[in-house]
């Protein structure tokens, strides 16, 4: 394996926890450094870089993240954006992962990609239902501006320094992780 691949490999990863936060916006954030010729993805998805994409991407990210500062609309949007961020989350794994066989591409796409973003998506739809019950969905808010900050941080991250990327998400599922484990009942 080389390096470009482990590096395409961290892009994804990285790019995937972040659609589990925001399901448009590192899909905007790849079609931008596309577009501007930052990163190169595998030939069948260059698609994602035309201006056409980026315009369409930048209007469904901006209604995504204002959307999310409506209280009761945003639990709305979890319970279709979980899906979403597991066929996303797989997408952006397969866009930017570089010379690798496709069965393993696509496997670790799935599983990777879809994964992390689903575990992320699912947590934070969870915190989300715990705010808006617990504060009549006055926190949300807030919750939504953790979210696309985090998804804004993790996507730059992404694209510009791919370890780091990676390092984030491993810290942002060890945070899940705790948080779970804090959560859960307790067996008698």
């Amino acid at each position: 394996m080389t390096s470009e691949t482990i590096i395409s490999i961290f892009l994804g990863i990285g790019l995937a926890a972040s659609v589990g936060f925001r399901v448009f916006l590192p899909l905007f954030a790849l079609s931008l450094a596309a577009y501007f010729n930052v990163w190169e993805l595998n030939e069948s998805w260059q698609w994602i870089g035309s201006l056409a994409a980026l315009i369409t991407l930048g209007i469904a990210t901006l209604v995504e993240i204002f959307a999310y500062f409506i209280p009761w609309v945003d639990n709305l949007l979890d319970s279709i954006a979980i899906p979403l961020a597991a066929i996303a989350g797989t997408a952006v794994m397969v866009s930017t992962i570089a010379n690798m066989d496709p069965v393993v591409t696509w496997s670790l796409a799935i599983i990777a990609g879809g994964g992390t973003a689903t575990a992320i998506k699912g947590a934070g739809a969870t915190s989300r239902l715990a705010s808006t019950a617990t504060t009549g969905g006055l926190a949300n808010p807030l919750v939504s501006t953790m979210e696309t900050g985090t998804a804004v941080v993790v996507s730059t991250a992404s694209i510009f320094a791919p370890m780091l990327a990676a390092l984030l998400v491993i810290i942002i599922l060890v945070m899940i992780f705790l948080i779970y484990r804090k959560l859960r009942p307790k067996k008698n």
